[in-house]
């Protein structure tokens, strides 16, 4: 994997979207130039629409990140690899159409678009069927030795055999553990010199798995295996980048103390957040009053009740504040103010309630408590705080996500469907304690390019 911004990268995505780019930029240039030749003009230099070039290629690589065409499915499934495609092409093109007409001079006539976006969606389609088999196969995944044959393991190598897992194992060494729970585990004893098994194995990482770490670190033999160039990592920070999560189950204190992460240093993105986040409520509480309004009307016709209502959240710190939302709900939703959890099919909410909240449209009033700085447009999502008090006392590192501003979207919300429940919650803090972690302007983007995907194919709303 690649680290770009704190933030991993899997090589294989890396590459299939340099190529990606590569067909772009041919798919505009013959969208171009095929335009011309049907209207007889003289054809310039490609130096004259490097902009035009660059503008199409990169609208449509946005796209493709937002629709998830990068997923590890994706890369193992060629229907949804294609499905995903055609939604991301047909979404920049007309993105580029409406620019067009404001900054005409940075993209291409609406009749090169088309010309370009078949060509993109041809190139695209056929680079996948040349490649796919290869990105989502054995030649860019890693090989992995684990050290340790119990549970730890054995959840690495449940992870491993995933559709989409970057790694393979390709040895086990049991380290004398008493709950052995991986068959084929080689003993440590059976093992000379666990340096030269590892070499032998053409291994690029090992990983250690222990069930008991205390006087128990094969320390001789892992300095002799850092000496060999091949990487050690243990299973916490294994797992955090496999997963896109701090494993709650493996992780300590010590190592949230002295892994990389969780930097004070962030003067420059935390103004570039606020910037941001002034400027966007802005913009979107603009582009989107009609929309709220004319919802408000129709919740309003739909159910007894005010069209929006306040409710009371935990955010930075632990400080309280009111978000206010669109009511998707009946008003007798919660008896005596008690905190209730939203369930699948929740019969409390509205039939225009459950529209809005696919769409998450009763959402966008909460741009409101982001331009006041209470909230962020990224962030982990504002919980009550009863629930947040039965949580704290029931999850570990609770609190440690109140150290981030809390946000509209983020990165539990689009790799986890609506929490309704303390395993939910439990899923979801493992996702925000790794954006708190590894929080950058650059994983913001993404969060806000994938939330796309999300509204489009809206399986976890509730």
């Amino acid at each position: 994997m690649i680290r770009l911004f704190k933030h991993y990268v899997p090589n294989a995505v890396l590459l299939l979207g340099l190529l990606d780019f590569v067909c772009l930029i041919a798919a505009a240039e013959f969208g171009w130039q095929w335009r011309i030749h049907q209207l007889d003009f003289d054809l310039e230099p490609v130096s004259t629409r490097v902009p035009q070039l660059l503008s199409f290629a990169g609208s449509l690589m946005l796209a493709m990140v937002a629709v998830g065409a990068y997923s590890p499915k994706a890369l193992t499934s060629m229907r949804f690899a294609t499905a995903r495609l055609i939604v991301a092409v047909s979404m920049g093109t007309i993105f580029l159409s409406v620019v067009f007409f404001f900054v005409p001079t940075i993209t291409f006539w609406r009749s090169n678009l088309l010309y370009a976006m078949g060509a993109a969606l041809v190139l695209m389609f056929v680079l996948r069927l040349l490649i796919g088999k290869t990105l989502g196969g054995q030649v860019f995944k890693r090989r992995v030795v684990v050290l340790g044959a119990g549970p730890r393991a054995e959840r690495i190598k449940a992870l491993g055999r995933q559709p989409g897992s970057g790694f393979v194992v390709v040895g086990y060494v049991s380290m004398s553990e008493a709950n052995r729970v991986i068959p084929e585990a080689i003993a440590r004893d059976a093992i000379y010199n666990l340096a030269d098994h590892v070499v032998l194995l053409n291994a690029s990482e090992v990983v250690l798995a222990l069930e008991e770490r205390r006087n128990a670190l094969p320390l001789k033999d892992l300095v002799r295996i850092k000496t060999t160039g091949v990487h050690v990592n243990e299973i916490s920070t294994f797992l955090e980048r496999e997963t896109g999560r701090v494993d709650l189950d493996s992780v300590n204190p010590s190592w949230l103390i002295f892994s990389d992460g969780f930097s004070s240093g962030r003067m420059f993105s935390s103004a570039f957040k606020r910037l941001f986040d002034i400027g966007a409520s802005l913009l979107l509480l603009v582009l989107t009053l009609p929309l709220v309004l004319v919802t408000a009307i129709v919740v309003k016709l739909d159910s007894k009740g005010p069209a929006f209502y306040r409710q009371r959240r935990v955010g930075l710190y632990n400080q309280g504040f009111d978000i206010v939302k669109l009511r998707s709900m009946r008003i007798d939703a919660e008896v005596a103010g008690t905190a209730v959890w939203a369930e699948k099919d929740d019969p409390r909410i509205t039939r225009i309630g459950r529209i809005i909240r696919k769409l998450r449209i009763d959402e966008l009033p909460q741009c409101w408590s982001v331009l006041k700085g209470e909230m962020s447009f990224v962030g982990p999502r504002p919980e009550r705080p009863q629930f947040v008090e039965d949580l704290e006392q029931k999850l570990p590192y609770y609190a440690e996500r109140h150290m981030v501003k809390p946000g509209i979207t983020g990165w539990a919300q689009i790799n986890y469907p609506y929490g309704a429940s303390i395993e939910d919650s439990r899923q979801k803090l493992e996702y925000d304690l790794y954006y708190a972690k590894n929080y950058s302007p650059f994983l913001d983007v993404l969060i806000l390019l994938q939330t796309i995907r999300v509204v489009l194919w809206p399986e976890g709303a509730r």
